[in-house]
């Protein structure tokens, strides 16, 4: 691994001349990115990759899944599932069961989304998505400026502050098997304070039996002077149409519209209340309170147990910057409190024989306190060369209270014939102490370009089920913080019509915690992954524009083992659900009061379980939009997904011996019709 990283390190100082070479008298890129640096930041100062997507974009796409927007960046797979549900990959495989929690940080005005320790694989349906001002894609671990669970990506949702978009505004939509969905906004001053609010409401039957959702999410925010208030809350009722089975079951016209469970649901709702004051021009406290709550059948389990969850939890970010030592330092401190609820219970009754009995799993609770530390400093060491160099250190501790018996007995406790799957610890504290250290160097090319190298350290906590919610032969002492090094080289310029980033990477994580094709926990594996990505956009006065993005990675094992299942393992091998390849393309054309958009989106092939033993063939779909202005205030829009009614899955999946899909959507059609008011 280590000669793969002075390999790429040696391509990036031949990046570097290049894009020397190349130096003019461009202008400077004004776009701004808030996410890497805590602080609104010129896109061409900032260290390491990022993607943004604009308000514009995010409203002409008005997405009915969060695939949807993340197909707009790059290295970024938000595999859709049944619903709103979702499975999510940056810089990674998609990674699902434990391991997948807290593998990537959700975050809201910069707030996580959850509380550390309490993730949700499905967390992105308790964030407005549809309503934000802007959203941001930070690609592999993040800096010293965040910690636990941003290992492979962070995610940033940024909604509309007050004065942003003045005025009032709305839209009706409508698509096929009784999709609608309304929106409105409203912009303006309450008194001396400025009020921005939100919201949307949906409803889907859905187009697989048995299936569909009502949704409702919306905001608040309110800004006097240095103080600012939010206030966000959704909800979701689903019914969960679930995996057809069989090999290229998703081509089947009558499987594919199937639903084998009729009975899964989940119903989900999350409340976040925050505050923001910037105390001084140099200084800023961010306050927050959230809960959520949750219930599922977990249809993709034998047995399909039943899962209610729920958190509480308050905390505080206090972040400064300071002019020192000839350079600029960013320190601060986070800090959190939550309490956390579990229970799973299972009405099937599987046989006598059967590992997994019916009744009662698990029960418990779990109060954990985070606090951390951190510190980055920037300074220009020459001309145009810039250092930076930071370091978390991030401490927390869980306080769990098992309320059944301990050990794997059923609820009763009685055994089980070859023993009950189900592990409960007893009462216990656990402590988790991380340093992640980064380092990085920036060269400003010109005004138009800038390069990049960094390396930096990214670590995850065990979450809360995975320490709590063992199975037989686990133990919690078996389980050690994830961690991952990387190393990524990168350029970016943008000049005139054009703006372009190129990225390569390569990263090796420790201690990585999955689940096998038998639905079993492996623990302490260990993977690599390098990659290169790239972004370009082009729009012209005259009207004609054009975007892509794309991604060649490859994510494999690093270590070898035969898993419980008889599944073999071997270095080398590509980890499961990994395409090598992604990307999409956008050429639209707009003039005057039209808008014309024509979208490729490609995803490669991959195998389906670590023995590399299935696979899924990939797909190419296309996708059109367009927007007529009919007034100053009213615009119709229509959308077209899945242009050539192509039969494709969403997922492919292989597990307990044998395919799984979630079929991807047949052509659709959407209308909808939007109003604006100054």
């Amino acid at each position: 691994m280590i000669g793969r990283w002075l390999k790429l390190a040696g391509g990036g100082l031949t990046l570097l001349l290049a894009a020397t070479a190349m130096a003019d008298t461009a202008s400077r890129a004004d776009e701004i990115v808030v996410t890497a640096a805590r602080e609104a930041r010129p896109l061409l100062d900032t260290f390491g990759n990022t993607a943004r997507l604009s308000g514009e974009r995010i409203e002409l796409l008005n997405a009915q899944h969060v695939h949807q927007l993340g197909v707009q960046a790059p290295g970024t797979w938000i595999s859709r599932g049944s619903g709103q549900e979702h499975l999510t990959a940056l810089r990674s495989p998609v990674l699902t069961g434990p391991g997948a929690c807290g593998a990537f940080l959700m975050m809201e005005d910069g707030i996580p989304l959850r509380p550390t320790g309490f993730c949700n694989v499905n967390q992105l349906f308790e964030v407005p998505s549809e309503l934000a001002s802007s959203a941001e894609v930070l690609r592999g671990p993040g800096n010293a400026l965040y910690g636990s669970n941003s290992l492979h990506g962070t995610l940033n949702f940024l909604l509309p502050e007050p004065g942003q978009r003045p005025g009032w505004a709305g839209s009706v939509e409508s698509g096929p098997d009784a999709y609608y969905r309304g929106r409105m906004a409203w912009d303006g001053r309450l008194g001396r304070a400025g009020m921005a609010a939100g919201g949307l409401v949906d409803h889907y039957d859905g187009w697989r039996d048995s299936s569909g959702y009502d949704q409702q999410k919306g905001y608040v925010r309110w800004q006097q002077d240095d103080l600012r208030l939010g206030f966000t809350a959704t909800n979701l009722d689903q019914d969960t149409a679930t995996f057809i089975r069989g090999q290229d079951a998703y081509k089947d016209s009558r499987l594919r519209r199937s639903n084998p469970n009729p009975e899964a649901y989940r119903d989900a709702n999350s409340q976040r209340l925050h505050a923001r004051w910037d105390a001084t021009p140099n200084q800023q406290w961010k306050a927050y309170l959230r809960r959520s709550d949750m219930e599922f059948l977990q249809h993709f389990l034998p047995g399909q147990p039943l899962e209610e969850n729920g958190q509480w939890s308050g905390g505080f970010l206090w972040t400064t910057w300071r002019d020192i030592f000839g350079g600029s330092l960013t320190a601060g401190f986070d800090a959190e409190v939550a309490r956390g609820e579990l229970e799973e219970t299972q009405d099937q009754d599987l046989g006598p024989d059967s590992n997994r009995p019916s009744g009662k799993h698990y029960e418990y609770q779990v109060w954990s306190l985070m606090a951390a530390p951190y510190a980055q400093f920037e300074r220009e060491v020459a001309p145009r060369w810039t250092v930076q160099a930071g370091l978390r250190i991030e401490y927390l501790r869980y306080d769990y209270d098992n309320d059944m018996l301990d050990g794997n007995t059923r609820e009763d406790g009685s055994t089980c014939l070859n023993g009950c799957l189900f592990f409960r610890p007893a009462d216990r504290t656990d402590d988790f102490l991380e340093a992640a250290p980064n380092i990085g160097l920036l060269f400003r090319i010109d005004e138009a370009s800038s390069a990049w190298l960094t390396v930096t350290r990214g670590f995850r906590a065990p979450q809360a089920t995975e320490l709590y919610r063992l199975q037989n032969g686990q133990s919690v002492n078996d389980l050690d913080p994830e961690t991952i090094d990387s190393l990524e080289i990168g350029w970016r310029r943008s000049e005139g019509p054009g703006a372009l980033e190129i990225s390569a990477f390569a990263m090796q994580k420790e201690d990585y915690i999955f689940r096998d094709s038998d639905g079993l926990n492996v623990s302490d594996g260990e993977t690599e992954h390098v990659g290169a990505e790239i972004q370009a956009d082009l729009a012209f006065d005259w009207g004609l524009y054009a975007s892509a993005v794309g991604t060649w990675a490859k994510h494999t094992y690093d270590f070898d083992r035969v898993i419980a299942g008889g599944e073999t393992i071997r270095s080398g091998d590509d980890v499961d659900t990994a395409p090598r390849t992604l990307g999409s393309a956008r050429l639209g054309y707009t003039r005057g009061p039209a808008l014309a958009e024509l979208e490729w989106v490609h995803q490669g092939d991959y195998y389906l379980n670590a023995a590399n033993t299935a696979d899924y063939e990939g797909h190419d779909i296309l996708n059109f939009r367009s927007r007529w202005q009919m007034t100053d205030d009213w615009s119709v829009l229509l959308r077209i997904n899945n242009l050539t009614d192509k039969r494709y899955a969403d997922r492919a999946d292989f597990a307990f011996g044998s395919y799984r899909y979630l079929p991807a959507r047949d052509r659709e059609v959407f209308v909808e019709i939007a109003y604006r008011m100054l």
